[in-house]
């Protein structure tokens, strides 16, 4: 199993120092953003698609430091109701994709998307409660109506590229259990499968290693964040309640540098339970802890997952 980091982490810095600060570290690969929420600021799949010496470039960058693309992500929302928006997502979706056959990465991460509440929607609309019984209609709607005709016909044109689509479970989405995300790939195929990132499973009170049990064999990639609950402010208000991110005293979760949400214990049970599942690809970093900077982030994050990878429990049963 590899260790890599998610390049928007080092979003101030080129893609050649970047890359070096990635080697220098010791790591093994970069999960690349392309576009969408992730952004591009080292990979802009239209411009690379139509310049060969370009993309020539750009693996040569990543195989001369000794390092793997482990997946390219493309997180966006082109089920969004804004139809521009929802065309502007798709777009990068489609490129990404192509990019990914050009370069021989076989894994681009996204998230699901979310429709809205009917026809004449003009946001998203995420649903958490069966409860009046309008939100299962509307529901219903969303993946009868858009959800699945348009992961079928992304599917299919993933397959015939020889790319295979992790979804990140990330709630906002309708994919963000294992639930949900095992219907997805039960109607759109082996095509479907996980970007496995416990930090959106904690809050939710989802145990990430009963979901990589649940998702055995589905998992094409791994993002590895930590969570922080503080018990006091969700007995006050739940793990819904949304102060800004900018105020963690306040919330009821805020993300942290793996092993300062959980310890060590918990991210050894995390690795023994990616390998019973048959995972042996890439544990990529991200970043998003608003009380450490990033070099003091990564290097936590760095030295909590080598010492799961390599002392893992005596007992790696379930």
């Amino acid at each position: 199993m590899k260790l890599g980091v998610f390049d928007p982490i080092y979003g101030r810095l080129d893609l050649g120092p970047m890359l070096d600060r990635i080697a220098a570290i010791g790591l093994e690969a970069v999960e690349l953003g392309t576009g969408n929420y992730p952004g591009d600021r080292h990979c802009r799949p239209a411009e690379l698609l139509a310049d060969d010496a370009a993309c020539r470039r750009l693996a040569d960058a990543v195989a001369s430091r000794g390092l793997i693309v482990s997946a390219l992500s493309c997180h966006g929302n082109p089920l969004h109701p804004d139809r521009e928006r929802a065309a502007r997502d798709d777009a990068v979706f489609r490129d990404t994709v192509r990019l990914a056959e050009r370069l021989g990465v076989g894994v681009v991460n996204v998230f699901s998307g979310c429709p809205g509440d009917g026809p004449g929607a003009r946001r998203p609309n995420w649903v958490t409660t069966a409860w009046p019984t309008e939100f299962s209609d509307i529901l219903a709607w969303q993946w009868d109506e858009v959800v699945l005709p348009y992961w079928r016909e992304a599917g299919r044109f993933a397959a015939d590229h020889g790319v295979s689509l992790a979804f990140e479970m990330h709630p906002g989405f309708v994919v963000y259990n294992p639930r949900t995300l095992l219907r997805l790939r039960s109607e759109v195929g082996e095509v479907v499968g996980a970007n496995m990132d416990p930090s959106h499973l904690f809050w939710q009170g989802i145990d990430p290693v009963l979901a990589i049990r649940e998702l055995a064999g589905t998992i094409f990639h791994v993002d590895a964040k930590d969570t922080a609950i503080d018990p006091h402010n969700v007995a006050r208000n739940g793990v819904l309640d949304m102060p800004p991110s900018r105020a963690p005293i306040d919330r009821p979760w805020f993300f942290r540098s793996v092993g300062d949400g959980n310890d060590l214990l918990f991210w050894k049970r995390f690795v023994s339970a990616l390998r019973l599942a048959g995972y042996d690809h890439v544990i990529s970093i991200e970043h998003e802890d608003p009380l450490a900077s990033t070099d003091e982030g990564i290097a936590r994050a760095v030295a909590t997952l080598r010492a799961a990878i390599l002392s893992e429990p005596a007992d790696a049963s379930w």
